[in-house]
Protein backbone atom coordinates (compact mmCIF):
# COMPACT_ATOMS: atom_id res chain seq x y z
CA UNK A 1 0.00 0.00 0.00
CA UNK A 2 1.18 3.56 -1.06
CA UNK A 3 0.84 6.24 1.17
CA UNK A 4 -0.74 9.16 -0.81
CA UNK A 5 1.87 11.79 -2.13
CA UNK A 6 5.04 9.03 -1.83
CA UNK A 7 6.45 8.09 -5.42
CA UNK A 8 8.00 4.86 -5.58
CA UNK A 9 11.50 5.05 -7.47
CA UNK A 10 11.51 3.85 -10.35
CA UNK A 11 13.45 0.79 -10.84
CA UNK A 12 16.63 0.51 -12.24
CA UNK A 13 15.30 -1.90 -15.24
CA UNK A 14 13.41 0.92 -16.35
CA UNK A 15 15.66 3.97 -15.81
CA UNK A 16 18.15 1.79 -17.94
CA UNK A 17 15.41 1.22 -20.69
CA UNK A 18 15.20 4.98 -20.46
CA UNK A 19 18.41 5.98 -20.83
CA UNK A 20 18.56 3.26 -23.92
CA UNK A 21 15.75 5.28 -25.61
CA UNK A 22 17.31 8.45 -24.95
CA UNK A 23 20.88 7.35 -26.27
CA UNK A 24 19.27 5.92 -29.24
CA UNK A 25 16.98 8.73 -30.10
CA UNK A 26 20.05 11.65 -29.88
CA UNK A 27 22.31 9.35 -31.77
CA UNK A 28 20.08 8.69 -34.86
CA UNK A 29 20.00 12.88 -34.54
CA UNK A 30 23.97 12.72 -34.94
CA UNK A 31 24.71 10.22 -37.22
CA UNK A 32 21.65 10.70 -39.91
CA UNK A 33 23.70 13.27 -41.68
CA UNK A 34 25.78 10.70 -42.48
CA UNK A 35 23.10 8.58 -43.73
CA UNK A 36 22.84 6.04 -41.15
CA UNK A 37 21.20 4.48 -38.76
CA UNK A 38 21.93 4.30 -34.70
CA UNK A 39 21.57 0.83 -35.34
CA UNK A 40 24.19 0.41 -38.40
CA UNK A 41 26.36 2.79 -36.24
CA UNK A 42 26.59 0.49 -33.42
CA UNK A 43 27.48 -2.42 -36.35
CA UNK A 44 30.13 -0.32 -37.49
CA UNK A 45 31.45 0.69 -33.95
CA UNK A 46 31.31 -3.70 -33.27
CA UNK A 47 33.53 -3.85 -36.39
CA UNK A 48 35.75 -0.97 -35.56
CA UNK A 49 36.95 -2.94 -32.33
CA UNK A 50 36.43 -6.62 -33.49
CA UNK A 51 36.82 -6.78 -37.53
CA UNK A 52 36.27 -9.78 -39.48
CA UNK A 53 32.70 -11.29 -37.67
CA UNK A 54 30.16 -13.73 -38.94
CA UNK A 55 26.68 -11.84 -39.43
CA UNK A 56 26.08 -14.28 -36.20
CA UNK A 57 28.27 -12.66 -34.16
CA UNK A 58 28.27 -9.31 -35.62
CA UNK A 59 23.96 -9.24 -34.65
CA UNK A 60 24.53 -10.75 -31.24
CA UNK A 61 26.90 -7.94 -30.80
CA UNK A 62 24.87 -5.33 -32.22
CA UNK A 63 21.56 -6.27 -30.34
CA UNK A 64 19.82 -7.06 -33.05
CA UNK A 65 18.29 -10.24 -34.70
CA UNK A 66 19.88 -11.96 -37.49
CA UNK A 67 17.71 -11.02 -40.41
CA UNK A 68 17.74 -7.92 -39.00
CA UNK A 69 21.35 -8.11 -39.18
CA UNK A 70 21.47 -9.36 -42.74
CA UNK A 71 19.21 -6.21 -44.07
CA UNK A 72 21.73 -4.55 -42.45
CA UNK A 73 24.92 -5.71 -43.74
CA UNK A 74 23.27 -5.59 -47.03
CA UNK A 75 22.63 -1.67 -46.82
CA UNK A 76 25.70 -1.16 -45.65
CA UNK A 77 27.55 -2.84 -48.47
CA UNK A 78 25.83 -1.36 -50.84
CA UNK A 79 26.92 1.83 -49.48
CA UNK A 80 30.61 0.50 -49.58
CA UNK A 81 30.98 1.01 -46.03
CA UNK A 82 31.66 -3.20 -45.10
CA UNK A 83 32.70 -6.11 -47.17
CA UNK A 84 31.97 -9.69 -47.21
CA UNK A 85 34.65 -12.31 -47.72
CA UNK A 86 34.98 -15.37 -47.28
CA UNK A 87 36.86 -17.03 -44.44
CA UNK A 88 39.56 -18.95 -45.18
CA UNK A 89 39.25 -21.43 -42.37
CA UNK A 90 35.77 -21.64 -42.58
CA UNK A 91 34.88 -21.48 -46.53
CA UNK A 92 31.14 -21.64 -46.19
CA UNK A 93 31.44 -18.79 -43.81
CA UNK A 94 31.37 -15.00 -44.70
CA UNK A 95 33.01 -12.83 -42.72
CA UNK A 96 32.07 -8.93 -42.40
CA UNK A 97 34.88 -6.42 -42.35
CA UNK A 98 34.99 -2.64 -41.98
CA UNK A 99 36.14 -0.28 -45.54
CA UNK A 100 38.06 2.50 -45.59
CA UNK A 101 35.11 4.02 -46.49
CA UNK A 102 33.44 2.67 -43.09
CA UNK A 103 36.31 3.96 -41.46
CA UNK A 104 36.19 7.54 -42.84
CA UNK A 105 32.43 7.86 -41.67
CA UNK A 106 33.32 6.82 -38.17
CA UNK A 107 36.23 9.35 -37.84
CA UNK A 108 33.88 11.85 -39.32
CA UNK A 109 31.07 11.43 -36.54
CA UNK A 110 33.51 10.73 -33.82
CA UNK A 111 33.68 14.15 -32.57
CA UNK A 112 29.36 14.51 -32.40
CA UNK A 113 29.16 11.13 -30.76
CA UNK A 114 31.46 12.15 -28.05
CA UNK A 115 30.15 15.25 -27.30
CA UNK A 116 27.02 13.40 -27.18
CA UNK A 117 28.16 10.98 -24.51
CA UNK A 118 29.56 14.20 -22.90
CA UNK A 119 26.28 15.99 -22.60
CA UNK A 120 24.77 12.54 -21.18
CA UNK A 121 27.50 12.80 -18.31
CA UNK A 122 28.05 16.89 -17.85
CA UNK A 123 26.85 16.78 -14.63
CA UNK A 124 28.92 14.09 -13.31
CA UNK A 125 32.98 14.65 -11.84
CA UNK A 126 35.18 12.72 -13.68
CA UNK A 127 34.94 10.15 -10.88
CA UNK A 128 31.48 9.76 -10.68
CA UNK A 129 31.50 9.32 -14.70
CA UNK A 130 34.28 6.38 -14.81
CA UNK A 131 32.24 4.95 -12.14
CA UNK A 132 28.93 4.75 -13.96
CA UNK A 133 30.68 3.44 -16.58
CA UNK A 134 32.33 0.65 -14.40
CA UNK A 135 29.05 0.06 -12.82
CA UNK A 136 27.30 0.05 -16.05
CA UNK A 137 30.35 -3.16 -17.57
CA UNK A 138 29.98 -4.79 -14.14
CA UNK A 139 25.96 -4.50 -14.51
CA UNK A 140 25.92 -6.13 -18.17
CA UNK A 141 28.57 -8.82 -17.23
CA UNK A 142 26.18 -10.05 -14.43
CA UNK A 143 23.54 -10.77 -16.90
CA UNK A 144 25.38 -12.20 -19.79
Amino acid sequence: MHEQGVTAMPSMLYLVKQLELAVRARLDEVVRSSGITALQYTALTVLERHDGLSAAQLARDSFVTAQSMADMVRALESRGLIRRERNTGNRRELLIRLTPEGRALLAAVSEPVSELESRMTSTMTPARTADFRQSLITAWQSLT
